[in-house]
């Protein structure tokens, strides 16, 4: 049986700021969870989980953040172009970089992007049609 994908990890500096971010896109993530040095949350039947760079150094004393640029995007479809907006400036609002603006993308898709608070962009998007 080949390998199959269950886990998306993110390495984040400040694991509150980053769960309250995750929060905000739907995840159910208890508060106790903010002074966790790891955390998992489902997301349509995917494993996605939080790790502080402190546990990262617990088993990998060498490891350092990527360098020119992002590695890694995560893509939230949202209900409706309406909600692509509103969320958008919820989060903006909210003190969260915006990186794209909502615009009607050419592929039919209402798009955003807005990064998280350890810099990953995040997409959120819905079906114009």
């Amino acid at each position: 049986m080949p390998p199959r994908l269950d886990l998306i990890g993110l390495i984040v500096q400040d694991m509150a700021r980053a769960l309250a971010f995750y929060r905000r896109l739907g995840f159910d993530i208890p508060a106790e969870a903010d002074t966790e040095g790891h955390v998992e949350a489902m997301a349509g039947g995917l494993r996605i989980a939080w790790d502080t760079v402190e546990v990262i150094h617990s088993f990998d004393p060498g490891w350092t953040p990527p360098v020119g640029g992002q590695r890694l995007g995560l893509a939230f479809l949202c209900d409706s172009p309406t909600e692509v907006d509103a969320l958008y400036a919820e989060l903006v609002g909210d003190g969260y970089e915006g990186r794209l603006e909502p615009w009607d993308a050419f592929w039919g898709q209402r798009y955003a992007v807005v990064e998280d608070p350890d810099g990953n962009p995040v997409d959120l998007f819905a079906s114009l049609g």
